[in-house]
């Protein structure tokens, strides 16, 4: 175990090193993040009513559902990007055979990629909320931050099989997963991402159910708007690690056959 958060620090590191020679990167994605926060914002002043109040599931203000639905939308684009981007880097750079050969296990290099670029997103998301809270009222007083950071840690885990599942298209077929633009059009519209799932057609509220991300919106808005404990959102957070349990080990059989694959057939580094 030492030797494998040993190997995970190393991955972080190198990301991080890499990261800090672009600091006005940071900087100019906090600037972007206050007129996407306050673009939602003003939207909000426009749309906001009494009935579409009675529809959110907190009860609460569209800005503070929206900007919700709106980071979570981020938080899968990392997930579904992470693992391409990483082989992707690896592959351009000529690394990627040479840590392939290395003793570290697979599940250890393809979690080692993914740590940066979710810390980077979680810390992306909470730039987006400080905004919100500071400036424009998004309301924080109640928020269990325990449940919180549960819901984050299970969304990460059933986003990251998604993810993997791609870089498995990507290391096969040498292009982009049009899956993932598909997920993430779908998640946009029946996932209860910038209107509540109940206003969709009975077919669309069905699409939702089958969808981690609603689940995932339902327990964070719960936990941060609600205020609700573990035990309040443990039906969707039962859900996500469902989706995990499933999504994750096939994920990795997936990109493991489509690694020796691309090893048999020589066309590993092929781009």
């Amino acid at each position: 175990m030492t030797s494998t958060f040993r190997e995970l620090w190393l991955f972080f590191r190198r990301d991080l090193s890499i990261a800090r020679t672009y600091r006005t990167a940071f900087l100019f994605e906090a600037i972007e993040a206050l007129f996407g926060v306050a673009m939602f914002f003003y939207v909000a002043r426009f749309v906001d009513s009494p009935q579409l109040q009675h529809e959110l599931p907190q009860g609460g203000s569209y800005f503070a559902f929206s900007l919700i639905g709106f980071v979570f939308l981020d938080y899968l684009n990392a997930a579904m990007d992470t693992f391409d981007r990483s082989l992707e880097e690896a592959r351009d750079s000529g690394t990627l055979e040479h840590l392939l050969v290395t003793q570290t296990s697979l599940p250890v290099i393809l979690a080692g990629s993914a740590i940066y670029p979710f810390a980077a997103t979680t810390l992306r998301i909470a730039v987006y909320i400080a905004w919100g809270a500071v400036l424009f009222g998004f309301p924080l007083r109640d928020a269990n931050w325990l449940a919180v950071t549960a819901v984050l840690l299970a969304t990460l885990l059933a986003f990251s099989g998604l993810g993997i599942l791609s870089a498995s298209y990507l290391l096969l077929f040498k292009r982009g997963n049009p899956a993932k633009w598909f997920l993430l059009g779908v998640s946009s519209v029946a996932g209860g991402m910038l209107f509540p799932v109940s206003v969709l057609p009975d077919w669309l509220q069905l699409v939702a159910r089958l969808n981690p991300v609603t689940y995932a919106l339902d327990a964070m808005r719960a936990a941060l708007l609600g205020g609700a404990h573990l035990h309040a959102v443990l039906r969707p957070l039962l859900v996500l690690l469902f989706f995990s349990a499933v999504l994750l080990p096939l994920s990795m059989a997936v990109f493991a056959w489509a690694l020796r694959r691309t090893k048999t057939t020589g066309t590993l580094m092929h781009r």
